[in-house]
């Protein structure tokens, strides 16, 4: 049981989706700390500057807009990158593979097929 658990954790697409997950993680994490930083102060300065930039206030609810716009803005970048650098290489590839499948045979493999003639020469080698 713990052979069949090791197998299943060594096996390639394993190992392929955590670093996929630690590699996402760390550029959301990259391109959250960017639209925190440059975006939310220009959004600020659009909605009047100063440090209640991105939000307004009503009847002592304060709702941060410019909030919301950055996550939009994290999400949309992080959706580009993974559409860019992962989806259409690997559409591509894909279609260079399927381009350069040969099609299956239609009768045994080779060696089968000549294994088949030595035993039908043998057989009639041995008949009377």
């Amino acid at each position: 049981m713990i052979q069949g658990f090791k197998d299943f954790l060594l096996r390639g697409n394993i190992v392929d989706l955590a670093v996929a997950v630690v590699i996402g993680t760390a550029f959301t994490a990259l391109v959250a700390s960017f639209t925190e930083s440059f975006l939310k102060p220009l959004i600020g300065l659009v909605g009047g500057g100063g440090k209640t930039g991105g939000t307004f206030e009503i009847n002592g609810q304060v709702f941060t807009y410019g909030t919301f716009i950055n996550g939009v803005i994290t999400f949309l970048l992080t959706a580009a990158v993974v559409y860019f650098l992962v989806v259409v290489p690997m559409t591509k590839l894909n279609e260079l593979r399927s381009k350069g499948q040969e099609p299956e045979p239609t009768g045994p493999p080779e060696d089968i097929a000549l294994l088949r003639e030595i035993r039908d020469s043998l057989q009639a080698q041995n008949r009377p």
